[in-house]
């Protein structure tokens, strides 16, 4: 979001809204989906349409997880490791910061409870968003562009600053829209033991969600347009949003927005980095039991991912960009499946799609079809630039 702000200012807000409502819709789909049979997304995929589909996830998810993990410690350790240098001399080294955050959420999976584990994340989303919404009223650009970026659009490629623009909608889209969200969305909701009789709670927690997703991410892009991409800056590295923001916006702006990004990296590590045993539990429909052994080791191992870019100097936004444009090209596949699985009457019975739904689905198929396209087409680009 940060990139698309401070590289195309507001024009690609569209991205955003759709992306939110795609979401919102997909969410409501496969969380009926498990409240009407009973059955989680992947034990539903390898049930009635094959077991490689439930393998292809486990194994496609895990990748993109893992580029996230090393793009999203890569930016925070970055932004820490700049921000230290208004406090101290030369900063701290940013694999100080990496090594910190990467103990810290280990330290939370590690207790291995639930509660625990969702009190520890709600801190951090309510810090991420009062960060993020407080910016917004700070380094808003003018109204005028933020209605301009409602109408889609594909801005023209930005000289000098990496990307397509092809590849940052697709990264956007994977960003938000991510198929791994909707699989684990139906384990918690059959974990809540919901019902039929819940459909309305399930749908309310999906719009309070969805909507807390579009006003963080239109803030993030906000405070980038209003002030990079209103002096030219564009954005290539994760640690130029400290040294730019602060001449233009101030030190306690450029705080804030810091400690927005801290909380959304921290945040965003939690399910990426249980995203692989939490799969294969489902998978085998064995107790989600995060204490094993053979669990604790996965985690550590995907965790020690977030070292990468301080010790081997990677480009995070890039390897971010990258990761969350692979998530795109998973997508269709995600819609196709609910869409088979949505209109099986000996499932679903009498809570099979509607013809509105099926219209919609097919319209969110082919929306997921050309982003997933802009993907591939950003990362040619971005390989034979």
């Amino acid at each position: 979001m940060a990139k698309a702000g401070a590289t195309y200012g507001m024009s690609m807000l569209w991205t955003i809204v759709a992306s939110c409502f795609t979401t919102y819709f997909l969410i409501n789909l496969y969380g009926k989906y498990t409240l009407a049979t009973g059955e989680t997304a992947l034990q539903a995929f390898r049930k009635h349409i094959h077991p490689a589909m439930g393998i292809f996830f486990i194994v496609g998810l895990t990748a993109g997880v893992s580029g996230s993990v090393i793009g999203v410690m890569g930016i925070v350790a970055d932004i820490c490791f700049e921000w230290s240098k208004t406090v101290i001399e030369g900063g701290i080294p940013s694999i100080y910061f990496a090594g910190f955050f990467i103990a810290l959420v280990y330290f939370i999976f590690w207790k291995g409870k639930t509660h625990f584990f969702e009190r520890a994340l709600a801190v951090i989303v309510a810090i991420m968003a009062a960060s993020f919404i407080l910016n917004f009223f700070i380094m808003m650009p003018p109204p005028i562009d933020i209605l301009k970026g409602m109408i889609p659009n594909i801005p023209e490629v930005a000289k000098g600053q990496g990307n397509s623009p092809f590849l940052v909608i697709a990264s956007m889209v994977g960003t938000t829209v991510f198929s791994g969200l909707f699989i684990i969305r139906t384990t918690l909701v059959k974990e809540a033991d919901w019902s039929l009789k819940d459909l309305k709670k399930q749908r309310n927690d999906a719009i309070f969600s969805v909507s807390l997703m579009f006003i963080i991410s239109a803030a993030i892009m906000a405070a980038a347009a209003g002030t990079l991409f209103k002096e030219g800056l564009g954005l290539s590295n994760a640690s130029q949003m400290i040294s730019m923001l602060e001449p233009l916006a101030g030190k306690l702006a450029t705080s804030i927005f810091a400690v927005g990004i801290i909380a959304a990296g921290v945040s965003s590590q939690f399910p990426n980095v249980l995203m692989l045993p939490w799969l294969l539990c489902d998978y085998n429909q064995s107790e989600r039991k995060m204490t094993l052994p053979k669990y604790r080791i996965m985690v550590l191992v995907i965790s020690l991912l977030g070292l990468v870019v301080p010790v081997f100097g990677a480009k995070p936004v890039i390897i971010m960009i990258v990761s969350q444009a692979f998530n795109s090209i998973i997508l269709p596949i995600t819609v196709a499946c609910i869409l088979y699985l949505g209109n099986r009457k000996d499932l679903m019975g009498r809570h099979k799609n509607s013809l509105g739904v099926n219209l919609f689905l097919i319209a969110v198929l082919l929306f997921s079809i050309i982003t997933s396209t802009m993907g591939i087409n950003g990362v040619l680009q971005l390989i034979t630039a």
